[in-house]
């Protein structure tokens, strides 16, 4: 496989107790990309589709990886009839796809899509949009998040974000007695779909929020929300209520942990942790962290209702049920002196396993 330039780290491999792994390279665009297919137990594994540039396309089959066994456990916590998996495309050029070259690459990933049989249902995430999936459907039947002008659910983030704010409500009530986020200090890193529709909600919340990104023109956006701008290298180091990660995975890791300030940890991204073993850091340093697969499972749900056929009043009421379900990890998580991380998987383990 051919090495790529990539703004993301090398991710790191993880242990393989998935149903299936699909790598193939592109008919049309000689990009390398994968499937992974952890969980099937509930139903159909459904996880969007990354496109993103690696620095070896392995690390790209790794994240797959990564990311589907943390759809699994997002379904199953979300009482979604779901299972787990995920799309990865290593970005072929360090420059973005457009026109002609993108239609193929995603006519590419739609034919890989088909060929799994209904296994795997795919959808928007980081690098692609509605419009994407639409090619993919010329492919495949199985995508779902389709523009809402095609009778789809559309973009997912603002219910993706719509869930993150009710998991930081449960976080700031467990962590300081009340679930207001008026005048609570949020630094968001990472202003995509997700992380710019969470600083709008946020700032309407009264929270006093700081943001960065790895693109400068964000900053206007910044100044527009009346927001601090902090430099990328600053951000998830600056003191703080809540730091909420919305970019890529591995936000938090071995390299900059000791050096955090802030009193929790709620945020979009997922696998925000490089490592599980962090979670037990960040506890004994007294730093309350919300499971990313809780909190931003309103994006799955959204999508999900393609699937089943429910509203999007709907959506938004589970969407906003992560409160709830935040509440109930942090307490289990007290109450058997463990990590939020573990408490979020027992408690998705009990759905996909109910016999124990």
């Amino acid at each position: 496989m051919r090495p790529l330039a990539t703004q993301a780290p090398a991710v790191e491999p993880t242990g393989h107790d998935h149903e299936d792994l699909v790598v193939q390279t592109g008919r049309r665009t000689g990009a390398t990309m994968a499937v992974a297919i952890h969980s099937t137990r509930l139903g159909p594994a459904l996880g969007g589709v990354r496109l993103w540039r690696y620095l070896r396309d392995e690390d790209g089959v790794a994240d797959a990886l990564r990311l589907a066994r943390g759809m699994t456990f997002k379904a199953a916590a979300a009482g979604l009839d779901l299972g787990g998996g995920k799309g990865v495309i290593c970005a072929p050029s360090t420059k973005p796809a457009t026109g002609d070259e993108r239609r193929a690459i995603f006519l590419d990933f739609g034919d890989l899509v088909d060929s799994l049989g209904g296994r795997y249902i795919t959808a928007e995430d980081v690098g692609t949009c509605p419009e994407d999936m639409v090619v993919i459907a010329e492919r495949t039947s199985h995508v779902t998040g389709m523009p809402e002008g095609l009778g789809g659910a559309g973009d997912p983030s603002p219910f993706t974000a719509l869930g993150v704010q009710a998991a930081m409500r449960a976080t700031v009530k467990w962590k300081f007695g009340s679930p207001d986020l008026s005048g609570r200090s949020v630094v968001i890193a990472g202003l995509g779909h997700v992380g710019a529709n969470l600083a709008r909600r946020l700032a309407d919340a009264g929270a006093e929020i700081a943001v960065t990104d790895i693109d400068p023109r964000k900053r206007e956006f910044a100044d527009s929300l009346g927001a601090a701008w902090l430099e990328p290298g600053d951000a998830l180091e600056a003191e703080c209520d809540i730091v909420s990660p919305c970019a890529v995975g591995g936000a938090i890791s071995s390299s900059n942990i000791d050096r955090l300030r802030c009193r929790a940890i709620c945020g979009a991204a997922n696998n925000q942790l490089a490592d599980d073993s962090l979670a037990e850091t960040l506890a004994s340093r007294g730093i309350l962290c919300a499971p990313d697969f809780i909190a931003n499972a309103g994006g799955l749900i959204n999508v999900y209702r393609e699937v089943n056929s429910f509203s999007s009043a709907r959506a938004a009421e589970l969407a906003l049920g992560i409160e709830t379900t935040m509440g109930e990890v942090l307490a289990r998580a007290d109450a058997a002196a463990t990590t939020p991380l573990h408490a979020a998987r027992e408690l998705a383990r009990e759905r996909l396993d109910p016999q124990g």
